[in-house]
């Protein structure tokens, strides 16, 4: 919820300082994303030019962002047109002091993001935007030895554990390769893959009998895990080695090997557990403040950012990739448009489940992640019994959430409060 605390007095000092900053822009376009220099001026000169209103870009980081959103909405007026930012940061604000954007025309091609985009509500509080995610990558010599009538664009769980044992078998080695390594981002395979696919949770099914059946199948699938994997942090390099032949990874790790040898390897969407296909979407939108000086300006230039055109600009722009159906051009880097398709069968999958990002954690976000890595470290690799490694660091887990008073994101029920460990 939007803070109310702020000083009148602080509240008008700094409204006045906004509206003496507003530029000769139609539309100030106040963004968490693409902030290194490079993509903003990209999205300027590249991909605002062509807006049906002049937009003045301005990214900031979260902080300096909440805090001059929440400054004009206590002043009941601002110079704010467009918001962007990560479904998190979205999150924290009263949907109340949103625009509501339900007869805006425009959506993503999943329904499930556009669902996440009424933040609680019944209606589209924000517009989904651009979305980047984690994605699974194989060597071509790999596909002989999928299980007979697999889809390699709708594998389960249970058909990528029988994959990785016939390439094992076959080989003679184990092939499967997993960023366990110290720089890996193996906490984000538990928290937005491995349990939303089996648990429809995070927080809340953390210790659950389906959270042991998760850790279960995920030893399954480390008995033909190359066991260098533990040092393993970008896996493009393990596929161009040919140390891994089916790998996991953020699509910005998988990119060298799509770009250095593009014939060689497929990109596919992560498996589905028994709660659906578990990923974790890294999920931008757009929203208008209340307070904007121009509503129609505002949903104008929404809808443009939204076009197939401008969402391929965008594409090149920030590495982030389009929401809606779009044909991706020929002269994009081998690793985007390998990458950009199986995003989009993922996100567009009927069966998709995404496990968002945490959100609200504040400084202890760090801690959230290392609860599942040493529950990775405890059961896989020390084989410690799962159910007494889940008891012992779910009062870790309950402590964290207790202590940042963070509320349950998706793909967890939502909370009163705390989200707590059932």
């Amino acid at each position: 919820m939007t803070s109310r605390r702020t000083l009148a007095g602080t509240v008008s000092g700094f409204a006045l300082i906004c509206s003496a900053m507003v530029a000769q822009a139609d539309v100030l376009f106040w963004s968490t994303q693409a902030r290194p220099v490079e993509e903003a001026q990209a999205m300027r000169q590249d991909v605002l030019t062509g807006a049906p209103e002049t937009v003045d870009y301005q990214p900031n980081e979260v902080g300096p962002w909440l805090t001059r959103f929440q400054a004009e909405v206590e002043a009941g007026s601002g110079s704010i047109g467009v918001l962007g930012a990560l479904h998190g940061d979205f999150s924290s604000i009263d949907p109340d002091h949103l625009v509501d954007l339900g007869d805006l025309g425009v959506t993503s091609n999943s329904e499930t993001f556009n669902t996440l985009a009424m933040l609680g509500t019944n209606t589209l509080q924000y517009v989904p935007w651009m979305q980047a995610t984690y994605i699974m990558a194989a060597n071509k010599q790999a596909l002989e030895y999928l299980p007979e009538g697999a889809d390699i664009d709708a594998l389960t769980y249970d058909q990528l554990i029988e994959w990785a044992a016939n390439v094992h078998e076959g080989v003679g080695e184990p092939k499967f390769g997993f960023p366990a390594g110290p720089k890996g981002l193996k906490h984000r395979f538990f928290q937005g893959y491995l349990y939303p696919s089996y648990t429809n949770g995070v927080v809340r099914t953390f210790a659950s009998p389906e959270a042991v059946t998760a850790w279960e199948k995920f030893l399954e699938l480390w008995e033909h895990t190359n066991p260098a994997s533990t040092n393993f942090s970008f896996l493009q390099e393990q596929l161009l080695s040919g140390d891994a032949w089916i790998a996991f990874d953020h699509t910005s790790r998988l990119a060298q090997a799509f770009n250095e040898r593009p014939d060689d390897f497929v990109a596919f969407p992560a498996p589905a557990g028994p709660e659906g296909r578990g990923f974790m979407p890294v999920l931008a939108g757009l929203a208008i403040p209340e307070t904007t000086p121009d509503q129609d300006a505002s949903k104008a230039v929404i809808q443009y950012m939204l076009e197939p055109e401008t969402q391929i600009a965008t594409l090149r722009a920030t590495s982030f990739f389009p929401v809606v159906d779009v044909e991706l051009p020929d002269d994009l880097p081998p690793a985007v448009t390998a990458a950009g398709d199986a995003v989009a069968k993922m996100s567009g999958a009927p069966d998709a489940n995404p496990g968002l990002l945490p959100a609200g954690l504040g400084d202890m976000d760090g801690d959230f992640s290392r609860v599942f890595v040493d529950t990775f470290e405890r059961i896989v690799l020390a084989r410690q019994p799962i159910e007494a490694v889940l008891e012992d660091q779910k009062q870790q887990l309950s402590r964290i959430m207790e202590e940042s008073g963070a509320p349950c994101w998706a793909p967890d029920a939502p909370s009163e409060g705390a989200c707590p460990v059932e």
